[in-house]
């Protein structure tokens, strides 16, 4: 751990924009800090500071700077926009919510999919949340959508903000520690969270008309408290969901379910493409696991293949 040196003081950021960053104190306070010049230099992954960085800052004439950053034990990030620069979207989180609607706008399982590779490539192994169970249509989505994931391993939780269905087992579980929700406009994330504590006062807003999907209303990244004593990352929706940095050989590591399969492979290092003898694709053929989850391995294998060829 870094040592405190005299006259700097620890804290966490809470808020990133414009150059300017809030710093909450270890003693409770927050303060606005900006970066010493000397890390504008410093060669890191995306965004030099994110939200959730435990930092080092001074003071001087009653002017703070952020002096140095601690090593982030997990850090949650994608590809860009352009493909050719990382997105940093939140450090040293607990548990990360990828959150999709079951209606307006309905998920696929390719999204899902997408979404629970991008955690599953931080280290992390995220918790799915399906929400607007209330909307027409939704329960038989829901059902569909929770048979394949529970069986995977994941835990999944069915809410509705209006109804209140689910926003119990979310408090619980968001009330120790760094929480984040992940996934595009327009699923009613900010909704939940004004759902759980309404002293937020999150602002949200419905479905582009014009195209059927979600509108940004998180334009920042900042890190919430809830009245229970946890913190929550409030970040904008992305519809985007590029991995970054995944060479090809690791993406079948971010499907857990090829774990056990791929003992059975002949090959070392089989890429359960084309080898012959392949126990991941025998498990396919044989409906041990979905042929979807197939599908978007095969998809971002190649992916993660052009990201490394160009």
């Amino acid at each position: 751990m870094t040592k405190e040196g005299e006259g700097t003081r620890r804290g966490m950021v809470h808020e990133t924009g414009g150059g300017v960053y809030v710093v909450r104190l270890d003693d409770g306070t927050h303060v606005e800090a900006s970066l010493r010049g000397r890390l504008k230099q410093e060669r890191r992954t995306g965004s030099r500071v994110v939200i959730g960085d435990r930092v080092q800052v001074s003071s001087v004439d009653n002017s703070w700077a952020i002096e140095s950053v601690e090593p982030r034990a997990s850090e949650l990030v994608r590809r860009g926009r352009g493909g050719r620069a990382a997105k940093i979207l939140a450090a040293n989180l607990d548990r990360i919510f990828v959150t999709v609607s079951l209606q307006q706008p309905a998920a696929t399982t390719q999204l899902v999919d997408r979404l629970l590779v991008l955690v599953e490539s931080s280290g992390m192994h995220p918790i799915l949340v399906l929400n607007k169970s209330d909307l027409a249509g939704a329960e038989a989505a829901a059902e569909t959508m929770r048979a394949i994931y529970t069986e995977l391993g994941y835990e999944v939780i069915v809410t509705s903000a209006p109804s209140g269905a689910g926003l119990e087992v979310l408090h619980e579980l968001m009330c120790e520690g760094l929480s984040a929700f992940i996934g595009p406009s327009g699923v009613g994330k900010s909704s939940l969270l004004n759902a759980i504590d309404p002293a937020l006062d999150l602002r949200t807003a419905g479905l582009s008309r014009k195209t059927g999907t979600g509108r940004h209303t998180t334009v920042g990244s900042r890190l919430l408290a809830l009245d229970c004593g946890g913190l929550v990352a409030d970040t904008p929706g992305f519809g985007d969901v590029g991995l970054w940095a995944v060479p090809p050989e690791a993406v079948a590591g971010c499907f857990p379910e090829f774990d056990e399969p791929a003992g059975e492979c002949r090959f070392r290092g089989c890429t359960h493409r084309t080898e012959p003898d392949c126990g991941v694709r025998e498990a396919v053929e044989e409906g041990g696991i979905p042929a979807s989850r197939y599908e978007s391995f095969r998809t971002l294998y190649e992916e993660a293949e052009d990201a490394v060829r160009y």
